[in-house]
């Protein structure tokens, strides 16, 4: 995990990094939390990301969505210093990431590094917040992560979703002003998730920025101000989340149809997808007045008609697909996004 990784090679240095939080702020108001501009980071021939241009203000919480591969943990990880770009230039509050980090000004929660064996959660969490430089108290800290009931448990006899929580605990276990999440409810359940993010819902509140990475898109549309969509290493869309389904310029349509007619039904004009369940039709047209109307002057007449916007999911599927389609048909977004 970052924070462990970072603070245990630079412990001996805490007392060079406790600058006033004052200063540390001062960018806040003026400009972006984080800015990247024109950034890339290839590995031989593979462009992982490509030419990104983002900025986050304080106070957002901002949803990054994109298949497997679309480069969200490689962009996460520049953000972090744990890599350099190859090109392009990363600012966060004003610095090189590498100073943020270093003081204390951005708390990560990553999918990637283990929780130290045999310690209790207390002590794991004592541990961090003695290393950073402005600490929060550990029984603070454990309360607002929701691990206050298994505080004097080992780290290693822990659930998947508990793990999840310690790792939460870590990142906050020191005053900070960006959040930085990836994956962070995999293995919570649904009690477990809610209470997480209306945790995090507290943590925005009192004006930090957060930045997460998930597969769970219900999380996406209710918790984010913005979304990001990224797709081989490019920001494809960003906007609210009604913006996002607006982008993919497609309704969505389903009635029931007895004996429906695949073949018949994939020409219609403005069809872009079409899934059938016995005499149940679900449709995705860019033009849901022309589907229907043809649909209707062949003589089917379909009942129980629904037209509306698309899901965030759907929205999420139709952009990624045409950026794929774009660049030659390479795995469909729908594929890639399942396969977790």
């Amino acid at each position: 995990m970052v924070i462990l990784r970072w603070y245990a090679n630079q412990s001996r240095a805490k007392a060079h990094w406790a600058t006033p939080l004052g200063s540390e702020m001062s960018h806040q108001g003026t400009g972006p939390v984080v800015s990247f501009e024109n950034v890339s980071k290839h590995y031989g021939s593979l462009k992982a990301v490509d030419g990104l241009s983002l900025e986050l203000r304080r106070g957002e919480t901002v949803a990054l969505l994109g298949p497997n591969g679309a480069g969200k943990s490689t962009s996460l990880d520049m953000l972090l210093a744990l890599r350099k770009p190859t090109a392009g230039k990363i600012r966060m509050f004003g610095n090189d990431p590498y100073h943020a980090v270093k003081s204390g000004q951005v708390g990560a929660m990553l999918q990637s590094g283990g929780l130290m064996p045999e310690v209790t959660v207390r002590e794991l969490v004592t541990l961090v917040a003695g290393l950073h430089p402005r600490p929060v108290p550990v029984n603070t800290t454990l309360r607002r992560a929701g691990v206050e009931s298994v505080a004097d448990q080992r780290v290693d006899r822990l659930s998947g979703g508990q793990t999840q929580r310690v790792r939460f605990a870590l990142a906050i276990a020191g005053e900070c002003e960006l959040i930085v999440l990836d994956e962070p409810t995999t293995a919570m359940d649904v009690e477990t998730r809610q209470r997480f993010w209306s945790s995090m819902k507290e943590e925005v509140a009192e004006g930090r920025t957060l930045l997460f990475a998930t597969h769970y898109l219900e999380e996406a549309d209710q918790a984010a101000d913005r979304i990001l969509v990224i797709n081989r290493g490019r920001l494809l869309a960003d906007g609210t989340p009604e913006e996002i389904k607006k982008r993919a310029g497609a309704k969505r349509m389903s009635f029931r149809l007895v004996n429906a007619n695949e073949p018949f039904l994939l020409g219609l004009p403005g069809v872009v997808s079409l899934e059938t369940r016995h005499d149940l039709v679900h449709i995705q047209t860019s033009d849901s007045d022309a589907t229907l109307y043809a649909l209707l002057g062949a003589g089917y007449r379909p009942t129980e008609i629904e037209v509306g916007s698309l899901g965030l999911e759907q929205a999420f599927l139709a952009i990624t697909a045409e950026d794929d389609q774009a660049a030659g048909g390479a795995i469909p977004a729908a594929t890639a996004m399942s396969d977790n």
